[in-house]
């Protein structure tokens, strides 16, 4: 398992972009309409400026420097700029509760802090003499006032006093990254310049990407699939990203730049499954023909390629159904996308499958913060739809079978160079999470074949055992649920009692639209939800998406919800992961009243 990383540290990466890719767009932002995109030469002066303000403010080596913000190009410069101190770079969301950014502030002892806005600012004065050791508030956007910098003052200053770049030991500590909290408060997940920077190069080395190809940037940084994969991989190869205007403008920013890359969690092709579907469905004629003539040619001719065999016929057919359906789709995308890349969760084998014939390769890799994140990943002739691929150079698989006392499947251990320090001042979750020679819990279970390809078969702190002694992972249920247009969101529950039952979020927009065809009023939610052919319609969908599953699998009774989980109602982690034990708190009645 020996391996030697093309970069040793994070200052190794940022020297040899900046260099080498002086002159390449890097960063593309959209203002008054237009995509301005600025230059890795213009990124390196602005790191090398606020470096020297960080300095200044008094940012020593092992301090903390942390953010609040979206993804944005001042957030990337602040994190190169912390590293070339030695520092540690602690990023947060903007959309977070107040209460987790006061407990990551305390927990991690930053001495800056670099904020988005003068709303975010304004509510952080609210606790802030609760966080002694926080010095410094940067401004990203606003005036501000005397107890805060702004981010132009701040570049000033590092102008003023510049401060040499430091090369930290591959050991040291190079950002907190703080995991989402499905149980409690956030873990700090310790991770050193060695644990990014090798993660960036065995990922590099199995997986070839071009200074010319170009992202689409929405998957937050704060996230560590969307910092490394996404910022720190495309950064260290001399490619560019443009940063979307917001969640809704996705579309509209993917028809203006044309990446070539996407960067997502399954959430997104699950849209985007969801959406050409459900227009197909509303289509009738020639176009409805087509499409469906295009899809059962596409699955012929995947099962051919499995097989290692062609055929002259398909191949033809096939030519003529991208020029006339699938190029349409792509151009939705800006014509230009060709690879995929799927993390965060287990994307259904149905959606990577359709993404396939549409053109766009899906790779689906795999691991955690404490990984940094890449653990395993499928890459261009290495690919098994449905596993999340085989492991990174330098990085081992093991399966601990005796926790689960199944043959087949076991919790997942990685060993290797992206595992993490540990968690911060945590040394009880530590020693439950270490075995005696290194490896990391992760808490998943998995199995892999025999050409190396690991497969996620749960969650072992999700797995629960009904009444009969079954048990039950509820998550890729839930997954496949989630693939029925009618449906936003669910959470199967069924822990100690006789069956499984569904708390089923519908799609609004969806449901509104099948009562018009069915002459059901469904513009009031609360009293559709209540309506004998609604109920019938979820019954039905839910049985239809659950069919593949065994018989005590299945969800027996559910309710209907108006609201969704999000992470304004603390239902969801910031990396989009349901917070079971926050949703069973808020629906236990409506739970206990399906077991009644």
């Amino acid at each position: 398992m020996s391996y030697e990383p093309k970069f040793r540290t994070m200052v190794d990466i940022y020297r040899y972009a900046t260099r080498t890719f002086a002159k390449r767009p890097l960063f593309g932002t959209k203002r008054g309409g237009e995509w301005q995109w600025s230059t890795y030469a213009e990124f390196g002066k602005t790191v090398d400026a606020l470096r020297g303000a960080f300095d200044h403010l008094g940012l020593n080596p092992g301090e903390g420097v942390a953010v609040i913000a979206n993804n944005r190009p001042e957030w990337a410069a602040a994190a190169y700029a912390t590293y070339g101190l030695g520092g540690s770079y602690i990023p947060m969301y903007e959309a977070q509760l107040d209460k987790d950014w006061e407990y990551i502030l305390e927990d991690c002892g930053a001495k800056i802090l670099l904020v988005a806005n003068e709303s975010i600012y304004r509510r952080i004065t609210s606790f802030r003499h609760r966080i002694p050791r926080l010095e410094h508030i940067v401004l990203l956007d606003g005036k501000g006032d005397e107890g805060c910098v702004t981010f132009a003052a701040a570049l000033e200053l590092g102008k003023e006093h510049p401060a040499e770049l430091r090369d930290p030991e591959p050991d040291e500590v190079a950002g907190f990254i703080y995991t989402s909290g499905t149980t409690g408060n956030p873990k700090g997940v310790l991770l050193s310049q060695s644990n990014l920077a090798s993660n960036v190069s065995a990922a590099q080395e199995v997986f070839p990407m071009q200074p010319d190809d170009r992202s689409l940037s929405f998957l937050p940084w704060a996230h560590s699939f969307g910092q490394t994969a996404e910022l720190h991989s495309l950064f260290s190869l001399g490619a560019s990203m443009g940063i979307a205007e917001s969640v809704t403008a996705i579309v509209d920013n993917l028809m203006e730049i044309r990446p070539t890359l996407l960067f997502s969690v399954p959430r997104i092709f699950n849209k985007i499954y969801d959406g050409i579907h459900r227009r197909m469905r509303e289509t009738s004629g020639v176009k409805k023909a087509l499409f469906d003539s295009a899809m059962a040619n596409a699955q012929i001719r995947r099962e051919l390629l499995l097989r290692g065999k062609k055929s002259f016929t398909v191949e033809a057919k096939h030519a003529v159904f991208d020029r006339l359906v699938f190029s349409k789709v792509r151009d939705r995308f800006g014509g230009r996308l060709k690879k995929a890349f799927s993390g965060g969760a287990a994307i259904s084998k149905e959606v990577a499958q359709f993404i396939d014939d549409l053109g766009i390769m899906v790779y689906e890799g795999y691991g955690l913060t404490e990984t940094s994140p890449i653990a395993t990943m499928n890459y261009p002739g290495m690919r098994k739809i449905g596993s999340v691929g085989r492991a990174l150079p330098g990085v081992k698989i093991k399966l601990d079978h005796e926790i689960t006392g199944d043959p087949e499947q076991g919790e997942i251990l990685v060993y290797g160079h992206n595992v993490m320090k540990g968690y911060h001042n945590l040394p009880e979750e530590n020693a439950m999470v270490f075995t005696e020679d290194g490896g990391f819990r992760t808490g998943d279970m998995g199995k892999l074949d025999s050409d190396g390809f690991l497969y996620i078969t749960g969650r072992i702190k999700e797995q629960y055992k009904l009444e009969n002694g079954k048990y039950v992972v509820p998550s890729p249920l839930e997954e496949k649920l989630k693939l029925c247009p009618y449906i936003t969101n669910v959470m199967v529950y069924g822990d100690n009692r006789p069956y499984n039952v569904a708390i089923v979020v519908p799609d609004p927009e969806v449901l509104v639209s099948w009562g018009k065809e069915h002459g059901v009023d469904c513009s009031d939610l609360k009293t559709a939800f209540e309506n004998a052919q609604v109920r019938a319609l979820y019954e039905q969908q839910l049985g239809e998406f659950g069919a593949g599953f065994k018989q005590y699998e299945k969800v027996r009774k559910f309710e209907l919800i108006e609201e969704d989980f999000t992470m304004e109602n603390d239902m969801l982690t910031p990396s989009l992961k349901l917070k079971r034990r926050v949703v069973i708190e808020r629906f236990g009645s409506l739970i206990d009243g399906m077991y009644a």
